[in-house]
């Protein structure tokens, strides 16, 4: 029996059932399931909490550390440890879209060119768990004063300046553009003049909700749905500020960030469970219904990026969140760090199947 999910039922399969799963790369995913394994070996907090693990994850955790370096059938062990279930949504199929890390230019130092600052997580700021009724209705957050708990504040109020005097600011970027889509992806590597690179992983969010600012551009007139593309996006921000000023402030929602002294250019941003995103095998799942460490196995129809759509079947691991990540079958697929991946993940907005492993216990 599996979990009861807010909008779809779960339908248990076979897993030689399963279209494409015979010939995905199972090592790969086994790779990636490693990373969750050892973060919760160790206790590591999550960014962003989700729902509590289901108890059967650990023995399998165990186990998969187990045969670390060893030359394993990893299809093999998902089949032994896991029961495949297809996710049915009460209203038509699933849905996936990608993002990634973006890199933009930086600077430690505020000046005409680099005005806007990055922030770090304000100590008054109280992050709600998903597993307990919110104590303020609707927010996910909160703010910490003598009288007790209060809305944290939204965007606008953040840009003019509610947080000014408290040091939070970390290192300055070109545009508010720029800031937006970073908070948008969670994470970005930071291009300093002398050729350094910083990272910044999330570390807080107001706790108001998030609103696509995309679905505001098409509802508006502004540019239809077909237009839009990452580059597109960001051009017709910049090109109309007065507009864009107006509608990035209507999405309340603010990401915090913390500068990661650890991680290694090779290294893919770290997502809210904890570990580092592996591009094409982490995704992003609904925090309020599925736990982190989750294989999903999702299949679809996904731009080339050539014009051209091909078929997409593989195993992922669930290893991040987002505030737009709302449903059981809903998932946002990591696609790396830099322009490229940038381009390739604006493209996916396509309808998904998806099936969830369970694990057997």
């Amino acid at each position: 029996m599996g979990p009861e999910l807010l909008d779809s039922r779960l339908k248990q399969v076979s897993f030689t059932t399963i279209s494409g799963w015979q010939e995905d790369d199972h090592r790969a995913a086994f790779a990636t399931f490693l990373k969750s394994a050892r973060a919760e070996r160790s206790d590591t907090p999550h960014l962003r909490p989700a729902l509590l693990g289901f108890p059967g994850l650990q023995p399998i955790y165990e186990a998969a550390l187990k045969l670390t370096g060893q030359d394993i059938d990893a299809r093999i062990f998902f089949e032994m440890h896991f029961t495949p279930y297809v996710i049915q949504p009460d209203q038509g199929r699933g849905f996936l879209t990608g993002y990634y890390e973006p890199e933009i230019a930086g600077s430690f130092e505020k000046s005409a060119d680099y005005p806007i600052p990055v922030l770090a997580r304000p100590h008054d700021l109280v992050t709600f768990s998903q597993d307990e009724p919110f104590p303020l209705q609707g927010l996910a957050a909160g703010r910490q004063t003598n009288e007790g708990l209060e809305p944290y504040f939204d965007r606008a109020s953040i840009e003019d300046g509610a947080l000014d005097g408290r040091n939070l600011e970390l290192l300055y970027l070109p545009d508010r553009v720029e800031l937006f889509f970073a908070q948008i992806q969670g994470s970005a590597r930071v291009r300093l003049a002398d050729g350094r690179i910083c990272r910044l992983t999330y570390a807080g969010r107001n706790g108001h909700a998030y609103t696509t600012i995309a679905k505001l551009i098409v509802a508006e007139g502004h540019m239809a749905l077909g237009e839009i593309t990452l580059e597109s996006l960001k051009r017709w921000l910049r090109q109309n500020e007065d507009h864009a000023r107006r509608l990035m402030r209507l999405n309340r929602s603010y990401i915090f960030f913390s500068l990661s002294e650890t991680l290694s250019p090779s290294d893919g941003p770290i997502g809210a469970a904890s570990t580092t995103l592996d591009a094409g095998r982490s995704i992003a799942v609904d925090r309020r219904q599925w736990c982190y460490g989750l294989p999903f196995f999702i299949s679809a129809e996904l731009p080339d990026g050539h014009g051209q759509t091909e078929p997409f079947s593989r195993l992922m691991i669930a290893q991040d969140t987002g505030s737009a990540i709302l449903g059981a079958a809903r998932a946002d697929l990591f696609m790396g760090s830099g322009d490229e991946a940038g381009r390739r993940a604006g493209l996916i907005r396509h309808q998904s199947d998806f099936i969830v492993l369970l694990p057997k216990e």
